[in-house]
């Protein structure tokens, strides 16, 4: 009887163990977002168990920016101690993947750098760094594990992970935000400032962003005239960061191009491509509307061919890799091509800064007097390589518009105001400048938004944007990644007492 009670108390407890578990399961079930659950059963089991190879190049770089590693016992691959003072910047364009990192090895002296992460030591030759001048600044190369495939200082990630893998896969699993311990020193006097004293230093930054802009066009102006000065500012912001250079080189050589005598879009483009190194001969490949374009453009090049020889840059000048099309420095050659045609464009520009216009209609009344209706070849074609779109294809969007806007065009008529002491419309100006909705994002104002607020900071317009521009020309970009010895954190800590003083006189 016992035994039957005994069993029967077990058989009790057998079914009400399974019944908790049981309950527990469905408890998780709803207590888990449906989102969790697709991450959970989608990209983690993909990468949670490292299997013979090793874990994907992204999870790899997000282990290196999060330092996920046993830092105090980190040696290179040849046995120095290595010292991670900072894992530098995640760079998502094309390069080497970390930038301005600071590392110590041995007892030798910090130096500041680049970081390369591969999986494997033979990714290095394998992906072309070893020819790529792009990465003679990389200091260290990180790889997963096994043997190294170059003379640089070599960490491997495997020996040194702080926790099993499993466990740091979930952590590192699509992250790419700043880790809260490398935000810069500045972030929390910055986040100590209500916001309106936060709005108004970026206001002033960005005034003198807008006014150091505007000193640099009258200094060009004196020397080349206003509407040269125009000219200049307007390829070098077309040019982006990576092409700066060569399009300043088209601009200065455009009294050269002028003096070859009137011609339309077509004979524009010949000469700007041309002289530019960008005008193929190449005919193979093509499509055969691009070849019909390219013959075209090719009646007009070779008569002024010579006589532009001199002044003529090679195709090796312009930075092409990792561009989107419509980025492309040929797209914006055409554009500038049209512009120089037409004749007009400086007249346009002064017609349109005495209309009263919105906030919301500031970039569409600039885009009036901007935008062009290109060729039939341009408006379905990208590249000469690219095959023909199914929707058109503008030369010029928003978000150039406004690039334009507060790097070239607005600073060119401060410049002209300031110098003709024309109070009035030079408010006018500021005024505009000030009220410009937000350009296009980019990698530098996101990390620097990352280092200065942290997530979510929005900033208010263009002129803000420009403002932390500012704040790291003139201070991030002469610090270490560390922020040692940057006076901007102090400054910025100071920042009420001198509002105060100020208000006080």
């Amino acid at each position: 009887m016992a035994n039957i009670h005994k069993s029967h108390t077990q058989l009790c407890d057998t079914h009400s163990g399974k019944k908790n578990r049981y309950k527990q399961r469905q408890d998780r079930r709803m207590t888990e977002t449906f989102y969790s659950q697709w991450r959970s059963a989608g990209t983690i089991p993909c990468v949670r168990d490292v299997g013979p190879g090793p874990p994907p190049e992204r999870l790899l770089q997000a282990l290196w920016q999060r330092q996920r590693l046993q830092r105090q016992a980190l040696r290179t691959l040849d046995g120095r101690s290595l010292r991670v003072l900072h894992p530098g910047f995640w760079n998502h364009e094309a390069g080497p993947d970390f930038r301005d990192a600071v590392i110590q090895i041995a007892n030798e002296a910090p130096i500041s750098g680049a970081v390369e992460v591969d999986t494997v030591g033979a990714d290095w030759r394998a992906h072309g760094h070893a020819t790529n001048p792009a990465f003679t600044e990389v200091i260290l190369h990180v790889i997963w594990n096994g043997r190294t495939d170059t003379a640089l200082p070599t960490l491997l990630l495997e020996p040194y992970l702080d926790a099993p893998w499993a466990e740091l896969v979930e952590e590192l699993v699509g992250h790419t935000q700043l880790p809260a311990e490398f935000a810069g020193q500045c972030r929390a006097p910055l986040a100590a400032l209500p916001t309106a004293e936060q709005n108004e230093l970026l206001d002033q930054a960005a005034m003198v962003r807008l006014r150091t802009k505007a000193m640099m066009m009258e200094r060009r102006a004196r020397r080349h005239g206003w509407d040269a000065a125009l000219w200049h500012g307007l390829f070098r912001a077309l040019g982006y960061k990576h092409n700066v250079w060569p399009m300043q080189h088209l601009a200065e050589q455009l009294p050269l191009l002028q003096a070859l005598g009137a011609t339309d879009a077509t004979g524009w483009q010949a000469r700007l491509l041309g002289t530019a190194g960008l005008l193929t001969d190449n005919l193979r490949g093509q499509t055969d509307a691009a070849q019909e374009w390219l013959q075209t453009l090719w009646h007009h090049w070779w008569r002024e061919r010579e006589a532009l020889e001199m002044i003529t840059l090679p195709g090796t000048a312009w930075r092409l890799g990792g561009l989107r099309p419509a980025n492309h420095p040929i797209r914006r050659l055409v554009l500038l091509a049209h512009w120089l045609a037409r004749g007009d464009l400086v007249a346009r520009l002064e017609n349109w800064l005495p209309i009263d216009c919105s906030r919301t209609q500031l970039g569409v009344t600039l885009g009036e007097r901007l935008i062009v209706r290109p060729t039939s070849f341009w408006e379905w074609h990208w590249t000469f390589r690219s095959q023909r779109q199914k929707r058109r294809c503008s030369l010029l969007g928003t978000a150039r518009i406004t690039d334009l806007a507060v790097n070239a065009i607005l600073p060119w008529f401060h410049a002209r105001c300031q110098a003709g002491r024309n109070q009035s419309e030079l408010e006018r100006v500021e005024a505009r400048y000030q009220q410009w909705p937000c350009a296009q994002d980019n990698a530098v104002l996101k990390l620097a938004r990352q280092r200065l607020f942290g997530e979510p900071r929005r900033l208010q317009g263009a002129a803000q944007q420009q403002g932390v521009l500012q704040i790291v020309r003139d201070f991030c970009d002469h610090a270490l990644a560390t922020c040692e010895d940057c006076s901007f954190p102090d400054l910025v800590q100071s920042w009420p007492d001198q509002r105060g003083g100020n208000s006080e006189s």
